[in-house]
């Protein structure tokens, strides 16, 4: 079997995996609460943030497949399996059944700040090992901070 040959150092190489596989479980999930919430979202604002809730689920798929790639381009096999994604993620329990537009918007608060704060970490943790992938990190938290700030503000 051909194995994708990594240029970095094995220490740089198993600083940045973890990194790439932690965000990459993150955004999996964040893109299933997104979704979950969705589709069970109600009261007066429900199509403004039924409307923004898709749009974090396809900012969030999309930084998904960027992540992976970048892995797998280090030679590290990225894992989005749903029992690994359930292990490691780092956004609390999602609400259940029915949610009030205003619980909507403070669940996604919580779920994209959970989330920012660990790519920040991961920011800072391969700033020497790849600057490559940090530069991709710096994107994606950036991309989830502005999400964060618009629902924040949704609720006032």
């Amino acid at each position: 079997m051909y194995v994708v040959k990594s240029p970095l150092s094995d220490e740089n190489l198993k600083t940045v995996s973890e990194a790439l596989q932690g965000a990459l479980v993150d955004l999996v999930d964040l893109s299933l609460v997104a979704k979950q919430i969705h589709w069970n979202v109600v009261g007066q604002r429900f199509r403004s943030v039924h409307l923004q809730l898709d749009e974090v689920v396809t900012l969030a798929r999309t930084h998904t497949d960027t992540v992976a790639e970048r892995a797998a381009a280090l030679g590290v096999s990225p894992d989005g399996r749903a029992a690994t994604v359930a292990v490691g993620s780092g956004i609390g329990v999602t609400p259940e059944g029915w949610v009030d537009d205003t619980a909507a918007v403070g669940a996604m608060v919580d779920a994209l700040g959970a989330v920012t704060a660990r790519m920040r970490e991961r920011v800072d943790a391969t700033g020497e090992a790849d600057p490559v992938s940090q530069d991709l990190l710096i994107t994606v938290t950036g991309d989830l901070e502005k999400q964060r700030w618009m629902f924040q503000a949704e609720n006032g």
